[in-house]
Protein backbone atom coordinates (compact mmCIF):
# COMPACT_ATOMS: atom_id res chain seq x y z
CA UNK A 1 0.00 0.00 0.00
CA UNK A 2 2.89 2.36 0.78
CA UNK A 3 4.33 1.60 -2.64
CA UNK A 4 1.03 2.56 -4.27
CA UNK A 5 0.86 5.80 -2.26
CA UNK A 6 4.53 6.76 -2.61
CA UNK A 7 3.90 9.63 -5.03
CA UNK A 8 1.54 11.27 -2.55
CA UNK A 9 3.73 11.23 0.57
CA UNK A 10 7.39 10.89 -0.42
CA UNK A 11 8.14 14.62 -0.30
CA UNK A 12 6.48 14.81 3.11
CA UNK A 13 7.84 11.58 4.60
CA UNK A 14 9.67 13.45 7.38
CA UNK A 15 6.34 14.18 9.01
CA UNK A 16 5.80 10.41 9.23
CA UNK A 17 9.30 9.81 10.54
CA UNK A 18 8.84 12.45 13.23
CA UNK A 19 5.45 11.03 14.16
CA UNK A 20 6.95 7.56 14.61
CA UNK A 21 9.94 8.85 16.61
CA UNK A 22 7.71 10.90 18.93
CA UNK A 23 5.47 7.90 19.49
CA UNK A 24 8.40 5.56 20.24
CA UNK A 25 9.85 8.06 22.74
CA UNK A 26 6.45 8.46 24.39
CA UNK A 27 6.17 4.67 24.59
CA UNK A 28 9.62 4.40 26.16
CA UNK A 29 8.80 7.09 28.70
CA UNK A 30 5.62 5.24 29.52
CA UNK A 31 7.66 2.23 30.67
CA UNK A 32 9.24 4.36 33.39
CA UNK A 33 5.88 4.84 35.11
CA UNK A 34 5.28 1.20 36.22
CA UNK A 35 8.94 0.81 37.22
CA UNK A 36 8.87 3.96 39.38
CA UNK A 37 5.49 2.93 40.79
CA UNK A 38 6.92 -0.46 41.79
CA UNK A 39 9.93 1.20 43.44
CA UNK A 40 7.63 3.58 45.28
CA UNK A 41 5.56 0.70 46.67
CA UNK A 42 8.68 -1.20 47.73
CA UNK A 43 10.12 1.88 49.46
CA UNK A 44 6.89 2.44 51.37
CA UNK A 45 6.67 -1.25 52.22
CA UNK A 46 10.24 -1.15 53.57
CA UNK A 47 9.69 2.09 55.50
CA UNK A 48 11.81 4.33 53.26
CA UNK A 49 9.39 7.26 53.25
CA UNK A 50 12.04 9.86 52.45
CA UNK A 51 11.96 8.88 48.76
CA UNK A 52 8.16 9.17 48.34
CA UNK A 53 8.15 12.84 47.33
CA UNK A 54 11.19 12.38 45.08
CA UNK A 55 9.68 9.39 43.25
CA UNK A 56 6.26 11.05 43.01
CA UNK A 57 7.77 14.14 41.37
CA UNK A 58 9.76 11.92 39.05
CA UNK A 59 6.58 10.08 38.00
CA UNK A 60 4.84 13.40 37.31
CA UNK A 61 7.84 14.55 35.26
CA UNK A 62 7.85 11.42 33.13
CA UNK A 63 4.09 11.63 32.59
CA UNK A 64 4.38 15.31 31.55
CA UNK A 65 7.23 14.57 29.19
CA UNK A 66 5.30 11.66 27.70
CA UNK A 67 2.29 13.92 27.12
CA UNK A 68 4.51 16.40 25.27
CA UNK A 69 5.81 13.72 22.91
CA UNK A 70 2.29 12.36 22.41
CA UNK A 71 1.24 15.86 21.36
CA UNK A 72 4.15 15.92 18.89
CA UNK A 73 3.05 12.53 17.55
CA UNK A 74 -0.52 13.73 17.13
CA UNK A 75 0.47 16.96 15.40
CA UNK A 76 2.98 15.45 12.95
CA UNK A 77 0.77 12.42 12.26
CA UNK A 78 -2.24 14.61 11.51
CA UNK A 79 -0.13 16.82 9.25
CA UNK A 80 1.15 13.78 7.38
CA UNK A 81 -2.28 12.17 6.91
CA UNK A 82 -3.98 15.37 5.80
CA UNK A 83 -1.17 16.15 3.36
CA UNK A 84 -1.58 12.74 1.73
CA UNK A 85 -5.38 13.16 1.55
CA UNK A 86 -4.92 16.64 0.02
CA UNK A 87 -2.51 15.37 -2.64
CA UNK A 88 -4.67 12.33 -3.44
CA UNK A 89 -7.82 14.42 -3.66
CA UNK A 90 -6.18 16.79 -6.15
CA UNK A 91 -4.75 13.91 -8.21
CA UNK A 92 -8.04 12.04 -8.21
CA UNK A 93 -10.01 15.11 -9.26
CA UNK A 94 -7.49 15.88 -12.00
CA UNK A 95 -7.76 12.29 -13.27
CA UNK A 96 -11.55 12.58 -13.35
CA UNK A 97 -11.13 15.58 -15.67
CA UNK A 98 -8.89 13.54 -17.96
CA UNK A 99 -11.09 10.45 -18.25
CA UNK A 100 -13.03 10.19 -21.49
CA UNK A 101 -16.73 10.14 -22.27
CA UNK A 102 -16.42 6.37 -22.51
CA UNK A 103 -15.65 6.18 -18.77
CA UNK A 104 -18.53 8.44 -17.75
CA UNK A 105 -20.95 6.49 -19.92
CA UNK A 106 -20.80 3.78 -17.22
CA UNK A 107 -19.58 5.60 -14.09
CA UNK A 108 -22.01 6.38 -11.28
CA UNK A 109 -21.85 9.78 -9.64
CA UNK A 110 -22.68 8.54 -6.13
CA UNK A 111 -19.93 5.94 -6.26
CA UNK A 112 -17.38 8.52 -7.42
CA UNK A 113 -18.43 10.85 -4.60
CA UNK A 114 -17.97 8.01 -2.11
CA UNK A 115 -14.41 7.48 -3.31
CA UNK A 116 -13.65 11.19 -3.09
CA UNK A 117 -14.92 11.38 0.50
CA UNK A 118 -15.26 8.18 2.55
CA UNK A 119 -12.43 6.26 0.88
CA UNK A 120 -9.98 9.15 1.08
CA UNK A 121 -10.91 9.70 4.72
CA UNK A 122 -10.17 6.04 5.50
CA UNK A 123 -6.71 6.38 3.93
CA UNK A 124 -6.09 9.65 5.77
CA UNK A 125 -6.95 8.06 9.15
CA UNK A 126 -4.61 5.13 8.67
CA UNK A 127 -1.71 7.19 7.34
CA UNK A 128 -2.10 9.79 10.08
CA UNK A 129 -2.24 7.44 13.09
CA UNK A 130 -2.91 3.85 12.09
CA UNK A 131 0.48 3.07 10.60
CA UNK A 132 2.49 4.64 13.45
CA UNK A 133 0.30 2.85 15.99
CA UNK A 134 0.75 -0.39 14.05
CA UNK A 135 4.54 -0.04 14.27
CA UNK A 136 4.19 0.92 17.92
CA UNK A 137 2.65 -2.49 18.59
CA UNK A 138 6.03 -4.10 17.96
CA UNK A 139 7.86 -1.40 19.92
CA UNK A 140 5.59 -1.81 22.93
CA UNK A 141 5.84 -5.59 22.86
CA UNK A 142 9.65 -5.45 22.60
CA UNK A 143 10.05 -2.82 25.33
CA UNK A 144 7.55 -4.58 27.58
CA UNK A 145 9.19 -7.99 27.19
CA UNK A 146 12.71 -6.63 27.74
CA UNK A 147 11.67 -4.75 30.88
CA UNK A 148 9.72 -7.70 32.26
CA UNK A 149 12.62 -10.00 31.42
CA UNK A 150 15.00 -7.81 33.41
CA UNK A 151 12.68 -7.99 36.44
CA UNK A 152 12.07 -11.76 36.16
CA UNK A 153 12.28 -13.62 32.87
CA UNK A 154 10.60 -16.76 34.26
CA UNK A 155 7.45 -14.90 35.29
CA UNK A 156 7.48 -13.16 31.91
CA UNK A 157 7.48 -16.45 29.99
CA UNK A 158 4.75 -17.94 32.18
CA UNK A 159 2.55 -14.84 31.82
CA UNK A 160 2.88 -14.72 28.04
CA UNK A 161 1.80 -18.30 27.33
CA UNK A 162 -1.54 -17.18 25.74
CA UNK A 163 0.11 -14.44 23.61
CA UNK A 164 0.93 -16.56 20.51
CA UNK A 165 -2.72 -17.67 20.36
CA UNK A 166 -3.84 -14.05 20.71
CA UNK A 167 -1.56 -12.96 17.85
CA UNK A 168 -2.74 -15.85 15.67
CA UNK A 169 -6.38 -14.92 16.28
CA UNK A 170 -5.65 -11.31 15.30
CA UNK A 171 -4.11 -12.40 12.00
CA UNK A 172 -7.09 -14.66 11.27
CA UNK A 173 -9.33 -11.67 11.94
CA UNK A 174 -7.52 -9.63 9.25
CA UNK A 175 -8.04 -12.28 6.58
CA UNK A 176 -11.77 -12.36 7.23
CA UNK A 177 -12.46 -8.69 7.79
CA UNK A 178 -10.72 -7.23 4.70
CA UNK A 179 -13.21 -8.66 2.15
CA UNK A 180 -16.04 -7.58 4.44
CA UNK A 181 -14.87 -3.97 4.54
CA UNK A 182 -14.30 -3.87 0.79
CA UNK A 183 -17.90 -5.04 0.33
CA UNK A 184 -19.02 -2.25 2.67
CA UNK A 185 -17.21 0.36 0.56
CA UNK A 186 -18.81 -0.94 -2.65
CA UNK A 187 -22.25 -1.00 -1.02
CA UNK A 188 -21.77 2.55 0.26
CA UNK A 189 -21.06 3.68 -3.31
CA UNK A 190 -24.34 2.10 -4.45
CA UNK A 191 -26.18 3.78 -1.59
CA UNK A 192 -24.76 7.19 -2.51
CA UNK A 193 -25.63 6.61 -6.16
CA UNK A 194 -29.24 5.76 -5.33
CA UNK A 195 -29.60 8.89 -3.20
CA UNK A 196 -27.89 11.13 -5.75
CA UNK A 197 -29.99 9.87 -8.67
CA UNK A 198 -33.19 10.30 -6.70
CA UNK A 199 -32.38 13.87 -5.67
CA UNK A 200 -31.25 14.79 -9.19
CA UNK A 201 -34.35 13.27 -10.76
CA UNK A 202 -36.84 14.44 -8.13
CA UNK A 203 -38.96 16.29 -10.69
CA UNK A 204 -39.37 13.14 -12.75
CA UNK A 205 -40.15 11.13 -9.62
CA UNK A 206 -42.90 13.49 -8.55
CA UNK A 207 -44.22 13.91 -12.09
CA UNK A 208 -44.92 10.18 -12.26
CA UNK A 209 -46.01 9.93 -8.61
CA UNK A 210 -43.33 7.27 -8.25
CA UNK A 211 -42.22 8.10 -4.71
CA UNK A 212 -43.14 4.64 -3.30
CA UNK A 213 -41.00 2.93 -5.96
CA UNK A 214 -38.04 5.19 -5.18
CA UNK A 215 -38.46 4.57 -1.46
CA UNK A 216 -38.51 0.80 -2.04
CA UNK A 217 -35.43 1.06 -4.28
CA UNK A 218 -33.55 3.03 -1.64
CA UNK A 219 -34.65 0.67 1.10
CA UNK A 220 -33.25 -2.22 -0.96
CA UNK A 221 -29.76 -0.72 -1.32
CA UNK A 222 -29.91 0.51 2.27
CA UNK A 223 -30.67 -3.03 3.42
CA UNK A 224 -27.69 -4.28 1.41
CA UNK A 225 -25.46 -1.70 3.11
CA UNK A 226 -26.88 -2.73 6.48
CA UNK A 227 -26.33 -6.42 5.72
CA UNK A 228 -22.70 -5.77 4.78
CA UNK A 229 -22.13 -3.91 8.04
CA UNK A 230 -23.90 -6.63 10.03
CA UNK A 231 -21.70 -9.23 8.36
CA UNK A 232 -18.59 -7.26 9.38
CA UNK A 233 -20.00 -6.95 12.91
CA UNK A 234 -20.48 -10.71 13.06
CA UNK A 235 -16.81 -11.16 12.23
CA UNK A 236 -15.94 -8.80 15.07
CA UNK A 237 -18.30 -10.65 17.40
CA UNK A 238 -16.76 -13.96 16.41
CA UNK A 239 -13.13 -13.00 16.96
CA UNK A 240 -12.99 -10.37 19.69
CA UNK A 241 -14.51 -12.35 22.61
CA UNK A 242 -11.86 -15.03 22.04
CA UNK A 243 -9.15 -12.37 21.91
CA UNK A 244 -10.45 -10.81 25.13
CA UNK A 245 -10.56 -14.23 26.81
CA UNK A 246 -6.94 -14.92 25.88
CA UNK A 247 -5.87 -11.49 27.15
CA UNK A 248 -7.64 -11.97 30.49
CA UNK A 249 -6.19 -15.48 30.76
CA UNK A 250 -2.73 -13.94 30.67
CA UNK A 251 -3.70 -11.62 33.57
CA UNK A 252 -5.03 -14.54 35.59
CA UNK A 253 -1.81 -16.49 35.00
CA UNK A 254 0.25 -13.44 36.06
CA UNK A 255 -1.72 -12.96 39.28
CA UNK A 256 -1.51 -16.66 40.19
CA UNK A 257 2.16 -17.15 39.31
CA UNK A 258 3.21 -13.68 40.50
CA UNK A 259 1.47 -14.21 43.82
CA UNK A 260 3.45 -17.41 44.38
CA UNK A 261 6.67 -15.63 43.38
CA UNK A 262 5.98 -12.95 46.02
CA UNK A 263 5.14 -15.55 48.70
CA UNK A 264 8.42 -17.33 48.07
CA UNK A 265 10.37 -14.01 47.90
CA UNK A 266 11.35 -14.48 44.27
CA UNK A 267 10.07 -10.96 43.49
CA UNK A 268 8.85 -8.08 45.62
CA UNK A 269 5.30 -6.71 45.80
CA UNK A 270 6.46 -3.59 43.92
CA UNK A 271 7.91 -5.73 41.15
CA UNK A 272 4.61 -7.62 40.87
CA UNK A 273 2.79 -4.29 40.56
CA UNK A 274 5.28 -3.24 37.88
CA UNK A 275 4.66 -6.56 36.13
CA UNK A 276 0.88 -6.09 36.24
CA UNK A 277 1.29 -2.72 34.49
CA UNK A 278 4.00 -3.83 32.06
CA UNK A 279 2.03 -6.85 30.86
CA UNK A 280 -0.46 -4.43 29.32
CA UNK A 281 2.38 -3.24 27.12
CA UNK A 282 2.04 -6.67 25.52
CA UNK A 283 -1.64 -7.52 26.03
CA UNK A 284 -2.81 -4.07 24.91
CA UNK A 285 -1.01 -4.12 21.54
CA UNK A 286 -1.95 -7.75 20.91
CA UNK A 287 -5.56 -7.08 21.82
CA UNK A 288 -5.56 -3.80 19.89
CA UNK A 289 -3.91 -5.47 16.92
CA UNK A 290 -7.41 -6.24 15.67
CA UNK A 291 -8.33 -2.54 15.73
CA UNK A 292 -5.15 -1.60 13.87
CA UNK A 293 -5.75 -4.38 11.35
CA UNK A 294 -9.34 -3.14 11.01
CA UNK A 295 -8.12 0.38 10.19
CA UNK A 296 -5.52 -1.03 7.82
CA UNK A 297 -7.99 -3.24 5.95
CA UNK A 298 -10.37 -0.31 5.50
CA UNK A 299 -7.51 1.81 4.18
CA UNK A 300 -6.35 -1.04 1.94
CA UNK A 301 -9.85 -1.45 0.49
CA UNK A 302 -10.02 2.32 -0.05
CA UNK A 303 -6.65 2.41 -1.81
CA UNK A 304 -7.81 -0.34 -4.15
CA UNK A 305 -10.95 1.65 -5.01
CA UNK A 306 -8.97 4.86 -5.54
CA UNK A 307 -6.45 3.04 -7.77
CA UNK A 308 -9.32 1.80 -9.95
CA UNK A 309 -9.70 5.44 -10.99
CA UNK A 310 -6.08 6.64 -10.95
CA UNK A 311 -4.93 3.57 -12.91
CA UNK A 312 -7.83 3.68 -15.34
CA UNK A 313 -6.51 4.21 -18.87
CA UNK A 314 -7.19 7.56 -20.55
CA UNK A 315 -8.74 6.46 -23.82
CA UNK A 316 -8.52 9.85 -25.50
CA UNK A 317 -5.10 11.46 -25.41
CA UNK A 318 -2.70 13.05 -27.82
CA UNK A 319 -0.08 10.81 -29.37
CA UNK A 320 3.57 11.51 -28.67
CA UNK A 321 4.47 14.71 -30.43
CA UNK A 322 0.80 15.71 -30.92
CA UNK A 323 0.49 19.25 -32.24
CA UNK A 324 -1.24 21.97 -30.27
CA UNK A 325 -3.40 23.89 -32.71
CA UNK A 326 -3.55 27.57 -31.80
CA UNK A 327 -6.72 29.54 -32.38
CA UNK A 328 -5.04 31.77 -34.92
CA UNK A 329 -3.82 28.77 -36.92
CA UNK A 330 -7.22 27.11 -37.20
CA UNK A 331 -9.58 28.05 -40.01
CA UNK A 332 -12.46 25.69 -39.31
CA UNK A 333 -12.24 23.22 -42.21
CA UNK A 334 -13.61 19.77 -41.22
CA UNK A 335 -13.57 16.60 -43.29
CA UNK A 336 -14.85 13.11 -42.46
CA UNK A 337 -13.27 10.35 -44.58
CA UNK A 338 -14.98 6.96 -44.43
CA UNK A 339 -15.47 7.21 -40.68
CA UNK A 340 -16.77 4.15 -38.84
CA UNK A 341 -17.36 4.08 -35.09
CA UNK A 342 -19.02 1.80 -32.57
CA UNK A 343 -19.40 1.95 -28.80
CA UNK A 344 -17.86 -0.93 -26.78
CA UNK A 345 -19.84 -4.15 -27.15
CA UNK A 346 -22.30 -2.51 -29.56
CA UNK A 347 -22.89 -2.59 -33.32
CA UNK A 348 -21.54 0.35 -35.38
CA UNK A 349 -23.18 3.66 -34.55
CA UNK A 350 -21.68 5.26 -37.69
CA UNK A 351 -20.70 3.49 -40.90
CA UNK A 352 -18.52 4.88 -43.69
CA UNK A 353 -19.41 8.56 -43.09
CA UNK A 354 -17.84 11.04 -45.52
CA UNK A 355 -18.44 14.79 -46.00
CA UNK A 356 -16.45 18.01 -46.31
CA UNK A 357 -17.28 21.23 -44.42
CA UNK A 358 -15.40 24.33 -45.51
CA UNK A 359 -15.03 27.40 -43.25
CA UNK A 360 -18.33 29.25 -43.05
CA UNK A 361 -20.33 26.26 -44.31
CA UNK A 362 -23.50 25.15 -42.49
CA UNK A 363 -24.07 21.40 -42.22
CA UNK A 364 -27.53 20.25 -41.18
CA UNK A 365 -28.04 16.77 -39.74
CA UNK A 366 -31.43 15.06 -39.64
CA UNK A 367 -32.47 11.57 -38.67
CA UNK A 368 -34.56 9.47 -36.37
CA UNK A 369 -33.72 8.48 -32.80
CA UNK A 370 -30.57 6.37 -32.66
CA UNK A 371 -29.54 7.31 -36.20
CA UNK A 372 -26.11 8.51 -34.99
CA UNK A 373 -26.59 12.29 -35.12
CA UNK A 374 -25.18 13.13 -31.67
CA UNK A 375 -22.44 10.55 -32.06
CA UNK A 376 -21.26 12.23 -35.27
CA UNK A 377 -20.81 15.66 -33.68
CA UNK A 378 -19.28 14.19 -30.51
CA UNK A 379 -16.57 12.68 -32.67
CA UNK A 380 -15.74 16.23 -33.77
CA UNK A 381 -14.59 17.06 -30.23
CA UNK A 382 -12.88 13.69 -30.01
CA UNK A 383 -15.12 12.44 -27.26
CA UNK A 384 -14.32 8.98 -28.63
CA UNK A 385 -11.74 7.55 -31.00
CA UNK A 386 -12.99 6.16 -34.30
CA UNK A 387 -12.29 2.57 -35.36
CA UNK A 388 -11.54 3.35 -39.00
CA UNK A 389 -11.36 6.29 -41.35
CA UNK A 390 -10.12 9.82 -40.67
CA UNK A 391 -11.41 13.08 -39.23
CA UNK A 392 -9.41 16.04 -40.52
CA UNK A 393 -9.17 19.54 -39.06
CA UNK A 394 -7.58 21.87 -41.61
CA UNK A 395 -6.01 18.79 -43.20
CA UNK A 396 -4.60 17.50 -39.87
CA UNK A 397 -5.73 14.10 -38.64
CA UNK A 398 -7.56 14.85 -35.40
CA UNK A 399 -5.53 12.13 -33.66
CA UNK A 400 -2.31 14.04 -34.32
CA UNK A 401 -3.66 17.09 -32.46
CA UNK A 402 -3.98 17.50 -28.71
CA UNK A 403 -7.60 16.95 -27.58
CA UNK A 404 -7.53 20.24 -25.65
CA UNK A 405 -6.61 22.32 -28.69
CA UNK A 406 -9.33 20.62 -30.75
CA UNK A 407 -12.03 21.26 -28.15
CA UNK A 408 -10.95 24.88 -27.74
CA UNK A 409 -12.01 25.45 -31.37
CA UNK A 410 -15.57 24.15 -30.90
CA UNK A 411 -18.56 25.86 -29.31
CA UNK A 412 -20.88 23.03 -28.32
CA UNK A 413 -24.54 23.56 -27.41
CA UNK A 414 -25.73 20.26 -25.99
CA UNK A 415 -29.22 18.87 -26.26
CA UNK A 416 -29.38 18.66 -22.46
CA UNK A 417 -28.37 22.03 -21.04
CA UNK A 418 -26.25 22.04 -17.90
CA UNK A 419 -25.79 25.25 -15.93
CA UNK A 420 -23.63 25.68 -12.85
CA UNK A 421 -24.83 27.02 -9.51
CA UNK A 422 -23.45 30.48 -10.16
CA UNK A 423 -24.43 33.80 -11.70
CA UNK A 424 -25.81 34.01 -15.20
CA UNK A 425 -22.77 36.07 -16.17
CA UNK A 426 -20.38 33.34 -14.96
CA UNK A 427 -22.37 30.66 -16.77
CA UNK A 428 -22.21 32.52 -20.06
CA UNK A 429 -18.51 33.35 -19.65
CA UNK A 430 -17.63 29.77 -18.68
CA UNK A 431 -14.71 28.59 -20.80
CA UNK A 432 -13.44 32.08 -21.54
CA UNK A 433 -11.95 33.61 -18.41
CA UNK A 434 -11.01 36.85 -20.14
CA UNK A 435 -14.56 37.54 -21.36
CA UNK A 436 -15.69 41.07 -20.51
CA UNK A 437 -19.18 42.12 -19.52
CA UNK A 438 -19.61 43.54 -23.02
CA UNK A 439 -18.73 40.16 -24.53
CA UNK A 440 -21.27 38.45 -22.29
CA UNK A 441 -24.05 40.87 -23.16
CA UNK A 442 -23.29 40.67 -26.89
CA UNK A 443 -23.46 36.86 -26.80
CA UNK A 444 -26.70 36.98 -24.80
CA UNK A 445 -28.26 39.32 -27.36
CA UNK A 446 -27.26 37.02 -30.20
CA UNK A 447 -28.94 34.13 -28.36
CA UNK A 448 -32.06 36.24 -27.66
CA UNK A 449 -31.41 35.88 -23.93
CA UNK A 450 -30.65 39.49 -22.97
CA UNK A 451 -34.27 40.59 -22.56
CA UNK A 452 -35.34 37.86 -20.14
CA UNK A 453 -32.05 38.20 -18.21
CA UNK A 454 -32.70 41.89 -17.62
CA UNK A 455 -36.15 41.03 -16.28
CA UNK A 456 -34.60 38.91 -13.52
CA UNK A 457 -34.14 40.52 -10.07
CA UNK A 458 -30.35 40.77 -10.25
CA UNK A 459 -29.95 40.72 -14.03
CA UNK A 460 -26.68 39.11 -15.06
CA UNK A 461 -25.75 38.69 -11.38
CA UNK A 462 -28.77 36.46 -10.72
CA UNK A 463 -27.77 33.13 -9.21
CA UNK A 464 -29.33 30.24 -11.10
CA UNK A 465 -30.20 27.19 -9.04
CA UNK A 466 -28.48 23.84 -9.24
CA UNK A 467 -28.46 22.61 -12.87
CA UNK A 468 -30.25 25.84 -13.85
CA UNK A 469 -33.41 25.17 -11.88
CA UNK A 470 -35.63 28.24 -11.78
CA UNK A 471 -35.30 28.84 -15.51
CA UNK A 472 -37.47 27.42 -18.24
CA UNK A 473 -36.07 24.92 -20.73
CA UNK A 474 -35.99 27.57 -23.46
CA UNK A 475 -34.21 30.06 -21.21
CA UNK A 476 -31.55 27.52 -20.29
CA UNK A 477 -31.00 26.66 -23.94
CA UNK A 478 -30.57 30.31 -24.85
CA UNK A 479 -27.98 30.69 -22.08
CA UNK A 480 -26.18 27.63 -23.43
CA UNK A 481 -26.15 29.18 -26.91
CA UNK A 482 -24.77 32.42 -25.47
CA UNK A 483 -22.07 30.43 -23.68
CA UNK A 484 -21.01 28.82 -26.97
CA UNK A 485 -20.95 32.18 -28.77
CA UNK A 486 -18.94 34.07 -26.15
CA UNK A 487 -16.32 31.37 -26.58
CA UNK A 488 -15.76 32.76 -30.08
CA UNK A 489 -15.18 29.33 -31.66
CA UNK A 490 -14.25 28.53 -35.24
CA UNK A 491 -16.80 25.68 -35.21
CA UNK A 492 -20.28 25.80 -33.66
CA UNK A 493 -22.33 22.69 -32.98
CA UNK A 494 -26.03 22.95 -32.14
CA UNK A 495 -27.22 19.54 -30.93
CA UNK A 496 -30.99 20.02 -31.15
CA UNK A 497 -30.38 23.18 -29.13
CA UNK A 498 -33.66 24.93 -29.95
CA UNK A 499 -35.91 22.00 -29.13
CA UNK A 500 -37.15 23.63 -25.90
CA UNK A 501 -38.15 26.97 -27.43
CA UNK A 502 -41.31 27.82 -29.32
CA UNK A 503 -41.16 28.23 -33.08
CA UNK A 504 -41.35 32.01 -32.93
CA UNK A 505 -38.39 32.21 -30.52
CA UNK A 506 -36.55 29.66 -32.63
CA UNK A 507 -37.03 31.86 -35.67
CA UNK A 508 -35.73 34.89 -33.73
CA UNK A 509 -32.69 32.94 -32.54
CA UNK A 510 -31.95 31.66 -36.03
CA UNK A 511 -32.20 35.14 -37.46
CA UNK A 512 -29.87 36.48 -34.76
CA UNK A 513 -27.42 33.64 -35.32
CA UNK A 514 -27.03 34.38 -39.02
CA UNK A 515 -24.35 36.96 -38.27
CA UNK A 516 -22.77 34.78 -35.56
CA UNK A 517 -22.38 31.88 -37.98
CA UNK A 518 -20.65 33.95 -40.66
CA UNK A 519 -17.11 32.70 -41.17
CA UNK A 520 -17.67 29.80 -38.81
CA UNK A 521 -18.26 26.17 -39.69
CA UNK A 522 -21.63 25.25 -38.21
CA UNK A 523 -23.25 21.89 -37.51
CA UNK A 524 -26.94 21.85 -36.70
CA UNK A 525 -28.77 18.78 -35.45
CA UNK A 526 -32.50 19.33 -35.47
CA UNK A 527 -35.84 17.61 -35.89
CA UNK A 528 -37.53 20.66 -37.39
CA UNK A 529 -37.17 21.36 -41.08
CA UNK A 530 -37.28 25.07 -40.27
CA UNK A 531 -33.98 24.78 -38.40
CA UNK A 532 -32.22 23.12 -41.34
CA UNK A 533 -33.62 24.71 -44.48
CA UNK A 534 -30.90 27.40 -44.65
CA UNK A 535 -28.06 24.83 -44.37
CA UNK A 536 -25.57 24.58 -47.23
CA UNK A 537 -25.75 20.78 -47.00
CA UNK A 538 -28.14 18.53 -45.12
CA UNK A 539 -27.12 14.99 -44.16
CA UNK A 540 -29.89 12.45 -43.56
CA UNK A 541 -28.76 9.66 -41.24
CA UNK A 542 -30.41 6.30 -40.80
CA UNK A 543 -28.85 3.55 -38.64
CA UNK A 544 -25.47 5.24 -38.78
CA UNK A 545 -25.35 5.72 -42.56
CA UNK A 546 -25.89 8.78 -44.77
CA UNK A 547 -28.93 7.84 -46.85
CA UNK A 548 -29.60 11.30 -48.34
CA UNK A 549 -27.66 14.52 -48.72
CA UNK A 550 -28.23 17.87 -50.41
CA UNK A 551 -29.82 21.29 -49.87
CA UNK A 552 -33.37 21.85 -48.71
CA UNK A 553 -34.52 22.62 -52.24
CA UNK A 554 -32.90 19.46 -53.60
CA UNK A 555 -34.16 17.11 -50.90
CA UNK A 556 -37.70 18.39 -50.97
CA UNK A 557 -37.96 17.31 -54.60
CA UNK A 558 -37.11 13.63 -54.07
CA UNK A 559 -38.94 10.95 -52.07
CA UNK A 560 -37.30 9.98 -48.82
CA UNK A 561 -36.97 10.69 -45.12
CA UNK A 562 -36.52 14.43 -45.58
CA UNK A 563 -39.65 14.97 -47.66
CA UNK A 564 -41.62 12.66 -45.38
CA UNK A 565 -40.59 14.78 -42.41
CA UNK A 566 -41.49 17.94 -44.27
CA UNK A 567 -44.94 16.59 -45.13
CA UNK A 568 -45.55 15.62 -41.49
CA UNK A 569 -44.60 19.08 -40.23
CA UNK A 570 -46.23 21.21 -42.93
CA UNK A 571 -48.49 18.92 -44.92
CA UNK A 572 -51.69 19.87 -43.08
CA UNK A 573 -51.30 23.61 -43.71
CA UNK A 574 -53.03 25.35 -46.63
CA UNK A 575 -50.65 25.96 -49.50
CA UNK A 576 -50.57 29.74 -49.13
CA UNK A 577 -49.77 29.48 -45.39
CA UNK A 578 -47.24 26.71 -46.04
CA UNK A 579 -45.46 29.08 -48.41
CA UNK A 580 -45.34 31.78 -45.71
CA UNK A 581 -44.07 29.25 -43.15
CA UNK A 582 -41.23 28.23 -45.45
CA UNK A 583 -40.43 31.84 -46.22
CA UNK A 584 -40.37 32.74 -42.49
CA UNK A 585 -38.39 29.70 -41.41
CA UNK A 586 -41.25 27.91 -39.70
CA UNK A 587 -42.50 30.63 -37.32
CA UNK A 588 -46.29 30.99 -37.31
CA UNK A 589 -48.12 33.53 -35.17
CA UNK A 590 -51.39 32.41 -33.73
Amino acid sequence: MFKDLRDYYWKHRWWLYMSIVFLIIATGLGVAYPILLGNLIDDINMGRFDRVIELSLLVVSFITLKAAFQYGHGFTGTRFGNTIAYNMRNTLYKKLQQLSFQYYDRAKTGDLMSRLTADLDGIRGFMAFGFAQFLNVFVMVAVGMITMGIINWKLMLISLIPMPLLALRALQFERHVHPAFRAIRVSMGKLNTAAQENITGMRAVKSFANEPFEVDKFVSVNEDYQDKNVHASKIWAKFFPVMEFLANTSIVILIAAGGLFVIYDVISIGELVSFSSLIWYIIGPMWGLGFHINMYTQAKASVERIKEITDHPVHIKGIEGAKHLDRDEFKGEVEFKNVTFHYPDNPPALKDISFHAYPGKIIGILGGTGAGKSTLVQLLMRAYDIQSGQILFDGHDIRTLTPESVRKQIGFVFQETFLFSSTIRNNIAYGRDEATMEDVIEAAKLACAHDFIMELPEGYDTIVGERGLGLSGGQKQRLAIARALVFDPKIIVFDDSTSAVDMKTEHEIQRALQNAMKGRTTFIIAHRISSLKHADEILILDRGEIVQRGTHEELIQVPGYYRDTYDIQFGDLPEEIRYKVQARGGAVNE
